[in-house]
């Protein structure tokens, strides 16, 4: 990822609805949702949800698809996680704590995290330096 995309993605991150409107896509997965349910469920006009379905998707965070007359919304994960990614390894150089924060301790069990975390202290070692 470019720096000036990551920049895109995270402004487009950088607003209180758009979380919104991700927090209720991201379980959706690729089926995701009509504008009109969107709407209804954040309670924003038409107009107010183009506009953050917009910067979302030209941020490369959700996806659109057009089936009869509805267009449908969906995550797009792999440009969220090219996002995070780019945070993790060229921002923090995949620092072992930064990425022990991002597990959801409740749902990882601690073998999984202390497997992560030493998987990303040999990632971090092996990193080139800059």
């Amino acid at each position: 990822m470019q720096k000036g995309q990551a920049l895109s993605a995270l402004s487009a991150l950088a607003n209180d609805q758009r979380l919104d409107l991700l927090r209720l896509l991201m379980p959706r997965g690729e089926e995701g949702l009509p504008a009109g349910e969107i709407a209804r469920s954040l309670g924003l006009s038409a107009s107010r949800l183009s506009f953050h379905l917009a910067q979302m998707e030209q941020a490369g965070l959700i996806r659109s698809r057009k089936v009869a007359r509805n267009v449908f919304y969906s995550v797009d994960a792999e440009g969220i996680g090219r996002t995070i990614g780019y945070l993790l390894n060229d921002c923090c150089f995949g620092n072992a704590k930064v990425r022990a924060c991002c597990a959801d301790e409740a749902s990882v069990p601690l073998s999984e995290r202390d497997q992560a975390a030493a998987q990303t202290t040999e990632i971090t070692a092996s990193a080139p330096e800059r």
